[in-house]
């Protein structure tokens, strides 16, 4: 296990801060910020995009002269609104009652304009089958426009999988270079969920132990998450890295031994009990 790709919620109203230093990658920046009735955060990014996503409560950002409003009740009750911003721009965020959002950032030149995504405009869809079916939100995905940000939101029943089967974006096997952050919620908030990342070409595997508000790093390898049987689990994911604008798309780099399960995944699934005296 290695502490320092598991982050944990601090005091905030920054509560947690990934940056590329700190992370020891390229392009991929995520925080997670928890203000109370009319605190304000701001914050200005030369060079890089940015994106906002409300957790809970409702915030009112102000941009390049407009205001923007975006609220949910918790993850677990509704997509998000998406704030979205490229470089340069001046943000405050102003928190309407108690409220927490994530933000992230990476490199971009400027080629999109402020706005704001909304819910009926991001794909959903089911993905998986057995014990590996879970709900995925696009939430900031082709074909909605970004420079380098990819965001999805992933719902995993209790006692299931996600990222089965597993893949990687590390450049490994030809696959495109992604940084990827998880940043996990479990309902009921008690529970834990187990996040692997390994290689198979060196000596790398870490088995990170998160709960409720903790973020996982994904530096390299293939990687799953698997949530106990007494939580649902929820996760963020923050990605960028070399893929630009509509190449976006391409897929990650899947791993081979493990995809024959994808043509019947209750394909020689026990019936309990196995053995009998």
């Amino acid at each position: 296990m290695s502490a320092e790709h598991l982050i944990k919620p601090g005091p905030g109203p920054v509560t947690m801060e990934v940056t590329p230093e700190s992370a020891g990658w390229e392009y991929l920046s995520f925080a997670v910020v928890r203000l109370g009735d009319g605190e304000t955060h701001e914050t200005r990014r030369d060079g890089e995009e940015v994106a906002i996503v409300p957790l809970s409560g409702a915030v009112t950002v102000t941009a390049a002269g407009a205001t923007h409003r975006i609220e949910r009740d918790s993850v677990f009750a509704s997509m998000p609104s998406v704030f979205y911003a490229p470089p340069g721009t001046e943000i405050v965020v102003t928190a309407d009652g108690d409220a927490e959002f994530a933000i992230g950032s990476a490199p971009a030149e400027g080629k999109y304009p402020v706005r704001v995504f909304a819910p009926a405009e991001m794909k959903s869809e089911v993905r998986g089958g057995g014990t590996a079916r879970r709900q995925v939100n696009h939430i900031l995905a082709p074909p909605l426009p970004a420079e380098r940000l990819i965001l999805y939101e992933v719902y995993v029943p209790r006692g299931t999988w996600s990222g089965w089967t597993p893949h990687c974006h590390d450049g490994y096997d030809g696959s495109p270079y992604l940084e990827e952050t998880y940043y996990f919620r479990l309902d009921p908030a008690d529970g834990f969920a187990m996040h692997r990342n390994w290689r198979v070409d060196e000596p790398f595997d870490e088995v990170l132990v998160a709960n409720d508000g903790d973020c996982a790093l994904v530096t390299k390898g293939y990687h799953s998450s698997v949530a106990c049987p007494g939580s649902h689990m929820f996760f963020l994911n923050f990605l960028a890295g070399n893929l630009y604008d509509e190449a976006r798309t391409t897929p990650p780099c899947f791993a081979q031994n493990f995809l024959w399960i994808e043509d019947d995944w209750d394909k020689d699934g026990w019936e309990l009990p196995v053995t009998r005296p």
